[in-house]
């Protein structure tokens, strides 16, 4: 689990690159399920609410951007 003041440390590059590892794994996670090889699944929560997390900073600095 990310932590969001380790996210809003993270440039806006940074956060994308960690948005595209985050949906690879919950694409991966969401395969394994169906496949009934996943054995975390508690995981797919934590993958979802991390993505949730990037994005809502991307968006708070892309508004920040804005402004300025």
């Amino acid at each position: 689990m990310t932590k969001i003041v380790d996210v809003r440390a993270k440039t806006p590059d940074e956060l994308k690159t960690m948005l595209l590892d985050l949906r690879k794994e919950q694409f991966n996670l969401r395969f394994q399920r169906a496949t009934g090889q996943l054995e975390a699944v508690s995981r797919i929560k934590v993958v979802r609410r991390d993505i949730a997390r990037v994005k809502t900073v991307l968006a708070e600095q892309s508004r920040s951007a804005a402004k300025a």
